[in-house]
């Protein structure tokens, strides 16, 4: 049975006007080009335990023409939602249908056996025609073993499986990705990634061959970390990056998960304390282009004095062993006031080499030392050669204030992460956007409503820019309770 309702492209769409008093509107001279966002899902939820109406913490997928967008739904103040929502759309974009997954818990239709759920991510298995997605579930607000709910069109999802057995210690930060490169000596696979908090961040992996319908026992990997987010190259070498303490790292199988290589650095990072009491980290995003050459990007203090700001960076690497050093994405100045971060990333399909065709979401405030009046902003900013130059960037919908989010046991909360894809038409990001709240918060999921084309702007480029030596975080070495 269908559990769905249609939620069309609505007239609220938001002109980019206001921002919260105080803030910085000298700095919108930067966005010079601005376009709307739609509601996509809504938070239908109404027990008492978890904060309405809220949505955060996306991923989205596109193959072709379908869309499908996962949030948390329902925000526990300590870790966890009320449910799942998707949001899919049939019609790269123009409309949108959203739900629940079902039977994962107590809240779920149909009901499921766990108190809250986290952490959704999604893939498509290609070989097996299916949609998967990870979630993370809690009993209480501790993480259990991930599940994986599958779907063959995006709209009736299954009873999810486990892909483990619980053993009593606290899980987090699952991601998954499938193997769908035709090619692939590992066709079909897919993977999910996640850690062991209980055993300090213990990295494990597991793999599934018949489309998500059972996985082999998870095993480690030899690291600690969290906030890994494995991708594929076309022939099948899986390379994971994921967030180890001041560092990013990354690990890889050559055997279709049989075996994992220990992790190997990727880059120092730094990452300055965002203003406002907003919940961030510099969690990896991570995509392939077609070519097999990876790029992982998260925000990053290192390129400006005394890491007063973060950035976007990236690194690049065409086997997962070896990487350049990070290049900051030159959306404004070096000498500019304004903080970037949650990244996502995505990679055009068809584009490879130096005629990459990036797409890369964000959020940021135009005054990194603001303090209550805090104007968060989404952005978009894109590359068609590989990075080499930049779109001028984009701002996405309203400002917003930080009072009018979530609140969570680690600050106000748009989520861990920011979501982008390609879909037929171009590119399409999900994220959290927030309007001042009445009887309760007012936080849903959003996409763009237009196709945002920033191909014809003046090219920026990073080009000669080095990072800062000595430069140090003023961010505390941090790891989610598990459950987050």
């Amino acid at each position: 049975m269908k559990r769905f309702t249609t939620v069309p492209v609505l007239a609220m769409v938001f002109a980019a006007t206001a921002v919260p008093a105080g803030a910085a509107f000298g700095f919108y001279s930067y966005y010079l080009k601005k376009a709307p966002v739609v509601q996509i899902s809504v938070d239908e939820f109404s027990n008492s335990t978890s904060q309405h109406a809220t949505e955060v913490e996306p991923s989205i997928l596109a193959v072709g023409s379908t869309i499908v967008a996962l949030s948390q739904e329902g925000r526990f103040y300590d870790g966890g939602s009320s449910d799942i929502t998707f949001a899919t759309s049939t019609d790269a974009g123009k409309t949108w249908t959203h739900g629940n997954l079902p039977s994962i818990t107590n809240l779920s239709n149909p009901k499921g056996p766990y108190d809250r759920v986290s952490d959704p991510a999604i893939s498509y298995d290609a070989k097996h025609g299916v949609w998967i997605a990870s979630t993370l579930p809690l009993v209480g607000a501790t993480g259990q073993i991930p599940l994986a709910s599958s779907s063959p069109d995006g709209l009736n999802w299954s009873k999810p499986v486990a892909v483990g057995q619980n053993n009593g210690d606290f899980m987090d930060k699952n991601w998954i990705v499938c193997d769908s490169y035709a090619s692939s000596p590992h066709y079909g696979n897919c993977y999910v990634e996640f850690d062991d908090a209980s055993q300090g961040d213990y990295v494990m992996m597991t793999t599934s061959t018949n489309g998500g319908k059972s996985w082999s026992t998870p095993v480690p990997v030899g690291g600690y970390g969290l906030g890994g987010q494995p991708v594929v190259q076309p022939n099948g070498r899986v390379v994971v990056p994921f967030q180890a303490g001041g560092a990013i790292e990354a690990f890889q199988s050559t055997n279709g998960g049989k075996s994992w290589t220990a992790p190997i650095l990727v880059s120092y990072e730094n990452d300055h304390q965002v203003a406002g009491g907003l919940r961030t980290s510099s969690l990896p995003t991570a995509r392939v282009d077609d070519g097999g050459t990876i790029y992982v990007a998260w925000q990053d203090c290192s390129f400006r004095p005394n890491c007063s700001q973060n950035d976007i960076v990236y690194a690049t690497s065409t086997n997962g062993t070896s990487w350049k050093s990070p290049a900051r994405v030159p959306i404004d100045s070096l000498n500019s006031t304004v903080d970037h971060f949650i990244p996502g990333i995505s990679i055009a399909p068809g584009t490879s080499g130096p005629t990459a065709n990036i797409g890369l979401a964000y959020y940021y405030y135009p005054q990194a030392n603001c303090s209550s009046n805090c104007a968060l902003t989404l952005g978009y900013i894109s590359s068609q050669n590989a990075g080499k130059t930049w779109s001028a960037p984009v701002q996405l919908g309203k400002p917003m204030s930080i009072s009018w989010l979530a609140v969570t046991d680690q600050g106000s909360m748009v989520g861990d992460y920011i979501a982008t894809t390609f879909a037929s038409n171009g590119v399409h990001i999900a994220a959290a956007q927030a309007l001042a709240p009445g009887s309760k918060l007012n936080e849903f999921l959003v996409s763009n409503s237009t196709t945002i084309d920033a191909s014809r702007d003046v090219q920026r480029s990073s080009a000669g820019e080095r990072p800062l030596r000595g430069a140090h975080s003023d961010h505390p070495l941090f790891t989610y309770p598990p459950g987050e």
